[in-house]
């Protein structure tokens, strides 16, 4: 199932190109290929399937309610999407959300804002397969930085900086910052404004 997500080349695949990049047989390809297409998703064309960019997460959001593992999907899922899906999740969760904010002075970017009863989710997205314990360290510095610039442009606002990951195994905690991994991020979601007591919260002077 999972699969079929790496075979959904951009510009045109053939049923042979996604055998050879997912490893499933013709047959079993030819079905996925028409069924993702029956589904509104992609067209065919003289032997060829076609996909746009966010093609991909669409499959892949019809695949978490199918009862796929989010953490599975995600690994199927490049950067761009990854981030889709972070921001889906949010979405399903109530919040108003925003993806790729661009700060000025100084210029810096924040992939997903989700908003909920006044408080921001500021996220940073990370599709790393590995990483070492200084590299989220200096994300998380990073993500607090773009957090108080969020803040400081932003009057009233309360935010709280986020890191979300695709290969961490539990949610932990840089300098009350929580870095979350994919799987755990819909309960994360569900229950934030119960734990807000334990994460940094960054206000409005």
């Amino acid at each position: 199932m999972v699969g079929r997500l790496s075979g959904m080349i951009l510009g045109g695949v053939s049923v042979k190109d996604f055998c050879v990049a997912t490893g499933i047989e013709k047959r079993d390809a030819e079905v996925i290929l028409e069924g993702i297409v029956r589904d509104g998703i992609g067209t065919a064309r003289d032997g060829f399937y076609y996909f746009q960019d966010g093609d991909r997460l669409r499959v892949a959001i019809s695949m978490l309610k199918d009862g796929c593992q989010t953490d599975e999907v995600a690994q199927s899922l490049d950067w761009r999407d990854f981030e889709g899906l972070t921001a889906h999740i949010l979405a399903s969760g109530g919040f108003a959300v925003i993806r790729n904010l661009m700060l000025t002075k100084p210029r810096s970017e924040i992939d997903v804002v989700g908003i909920r009863l006044g408080v921001a989710m500021l996220i940073d997205c990370k599709h790393w397969k590995r990483y070492s314990a200084s590299a989220l360290k200096s994300a998380v510095d990073k993500q607090i930085t773009r957090t108080k610039h969020y803040v400081a442009k932003t009057p009233g606002a309360i935010a709280v900086p986020v890191i979300v990951t695709l290969y961490e195994d539990k949610v932990r905690f840089i300098d009350n910052v929580p870095i979350v991994p994919i799987f755990q991020f819909s309960s994360f979601v569900d229950e934030f404004y119960g734990n807000m007591d334990q994460v940094k919260t960054i206000k409005t002077d």
